[in-house]
C-alpha cells in the first residue's frame, strides 16, 4: 500500500475531485460562494492528489519529488550529478522535438514506431512531466485510481505505460498491474524502477507480446492516442484485454503544437466511432481539470 493514507482515497466512494469542483463552481455562479473560497478549495483538493502522487513516486529518504526523480534517473543512467540530470530533463521537450524532426516521417508508421523504440530522450521528458513542475495533468492517474477503487477494480493495465509512474501508483494501492509499451528503453527503465522498489508487475513489449484476453478490470491510456499511427486499431486491442464491464480511462486530445510534433493525431472521431461499434459507453468525463474520459465495455 502507499506510504501514507490520503483523505481523498479514503473517501473514494464519494465524488471524484473534478466533479466536486464543477459542482462547487455552480455555488460561485449562484453567488453562494465567493471565487476566492473556491480557489482555496481547489488548491486544497488538487493538493490531496499531489500528495498521493508524491507519496507513490518518492524514494525512501527523500521528501522532495523532483529531487527523488532526478536521483532515481541518475542511478539508472549512472550519472551522479543531479544538476546535470535536472538540466537534461528541463530541456527534454525541445530535445525530443528536434530529434523527432530529424528522424521521423510522421506519415510512415514504421518510422514513427522506430523512433519510440530507439529514443532515450523520452525518459528525461517523462521524468520532467512527472515532477509536476510545468503541468499537473499526470494527476489524472490519481483520478483513475480513485475511480478504480470506487468501482471495485482489482487490476489495471497501463497502455503506453512510459516509465511506469501510473502503475507504481496503482500497485502501491493494492492493484495487480500490467505495463504495455512499444518502447524498449521506456519498458527497461520501468522494469528497473519496479525492481528497485521490490514490487511486481507484468510487462508487455507491444512489438512482440500479445495482451491477455479479458485480463484487466481497467485500462489507463494517458496521453497515448495522439501518438499512435492507428488509434482505432488500438481501441480494438484494448477491448480484447478488458473484461466485460471493464473501464477504459484515457485522454483523447491533441492539437498542433510546435513543441510537440509527436502529437500526430488531432481527430479522435475514428476512436470514438470504434468504441461505439464495440459497445463501449462513456460513463464519465472530466469537464473541469484535465479532460479525461471513461468508457465502459
Amino acid at each position: 500500500m502507499a506510504k501514507t493514507a490520503s483523505a481523498s482515497i479514503e473517501r473514494s466512494m464519494e465524488k471524484l475531485i473534478p466533479d466536486e469542483l464543477k459542482e462547487l463552481w455552480r455555488s460561485v455562479e449562484k453567488n453562494e460562494l465567493v471565487a476566492e473560497k473556491f480557489t482555496q478549495e481547489q488548491e486544497r483538493l488538487v493538493g490531496e492528489y499531489r500528495k498521493i502522487w508524491t507519496d507513490a513516486l518518492t524514494l525512501e529518504g527523500f521528501k522532495d519529488l523532483p529531487a527523488s526523480l532526478f536521483h532515481e534517473l541518475g542511478l539508472y543512467t549512472q550519472c551522479a550529478d543531479a544538476a546535470t540530470i535536472q538540466l537534461r530533463c528541463s530541456r527534454a521537450v525541445k530535445s525530443l522535438a528536434q530529434e523527432w524532426r530529424e528522424k521521423v516521417d510522421p506519415t510512415d508508421r514504421k518510422s514513427v514506431e522506430r523512433f519510440y523504440n530507439e529514443s532515450q530522450v523520452e525518459i528525461y521528458d517523462l521524468i520532467w512531466w512527472h515532477t509536476l513542475s510545468d503541468d499537473l495533468s499526470p494527476l489524472g492517474y490519481v483520478t483513475a485510481l480513485q475511480f478504480a477503487l470506487r468501482e471495485g477494480c482489482r487490476n489495471c493495465l497501463d497502455f503506453g505505460s512510459g516509465i511506469g509512474a501510473g502503475s507504481l501508483l496503482f500497485v502501491q494501492h493494492g492493484f495487480k498491474v500490467g505495463l504495455a509499451d512499444i518502447s524498449s528503453p521506456l519498458l527497461a527503465f520501468g522494469q528497473w524502477r519496479f525492481q528497485l522498489r521490490q514490487l511486481h508487475a507484468d510487462f508487455y513489449d507491444l512489438k512482440t507480446s500479445r495482451l491477455p484476453d479479458s485480463g484487466y478490470d481497467m485500462v489507463t491510456a494517458m496521453d497515448v492516442f495522439e501518438h499512435l499511427a492507428d488509434p482505432a486499431e488500438t481501441v480494438e486491442k484494448l477491448s480484447y484485454t478488458l473484461k466485460p464491464g471493464g473501464f477504459l480511462f484515457g485522454r483523447f486530445h491533441g492539437e498542433p503544437d510546435e513543441d510537440r510534433p509527436l502529437h500526430i493525431v488531432q481527430d479522435f472521431e475514428p476512436c470514438f466511432r470504434r468504441l461505439r461499434e464495440l459497445g463501449f459507453v462513456q460513463v464519465w468525463r472530466d469537464d473541469w481539470l484535465w479532460g479525461h474520459q471513461i468508457f465502459r465495455k
